[in-house]
């Protein structure tokens, strides 16, 4: 925590992308503490409107938290989104970007940014989310045309105009999706 303590300052405007590794490495929690002015996603009780209003807002924030779906050795980072709210605020918003990475996420190239994607990512957020689609009943992707795709943006960042705006703190664990 004493990293992101060091790129985020206490007082400013956070908000987050969803990502489980947030939750399994307490950043969540952290955030919630008081320190900051948390634009909480997860707060219980929010509507569809509340939501949508937090996700525009998340662009105007000082700094924006997720994760990534992989991260190449050269690298390049990889998402894939559903709305497009977390891709669009990594690719261009707040000020700084923080990603937490577990182990787990870094492959060798594109391709296998796409196959992890396809084989691990889609199925385990598909039964997560409880959504109605091929991959969160049989486990792989079968690029699906559902009503509940998850699957919609594809992103692959291979650097930022802005220098210093997006920070990669690499977990040495197995995190995330």
């Amino acid at each position: 925590l004493g990293i992101i303590e060091s790129i985020a300052e206490e007082g400013e405007v956070i908000s987050v992308g969803g990502s489980m590794t947030l939750f399994e490495t307490n950043v969540i929690d952290f955030l919630r503490s008081g320190k900051y002015n948390f634009l909480d996603r997860y707060k219980e009780n929010l509507t569809a409107k509340d939501l949508k209003d937090i996700y525009r807002r998340s662009f105007s924030a000082d700094t924006y938290f997720s994760s990534a779906n992989a991260i190449t050795e050269n690298g390049e980072i990889f998402n894939v989104d559903g709305n497009g709210n977390r891709v669009a605020a990594i690719l261009y918003g707040p000020d700084k970007v923080i990603l937490i990475v577990g182990v787990n996420k870094i492959v060798k190239n594109l391709d296998e940014a796409i196959l992890r994607n396809k084989e691990i990512c889609a199925p385990a957020n598909g039964k997560r989310l409880n959504t109605a689609t091929p991959c969160a009943k049989v486990g792989y992707c079968i690029d699906c045309e559902s009503n509940d795709r998850i699957c919609c943006e594809y992103t692959f960042i291979k650097r930022q105009k802005t220098a210093n705006r997006i920070h990669v703190i690499f977990v040495n664990e197995s995190l995330g999706f």
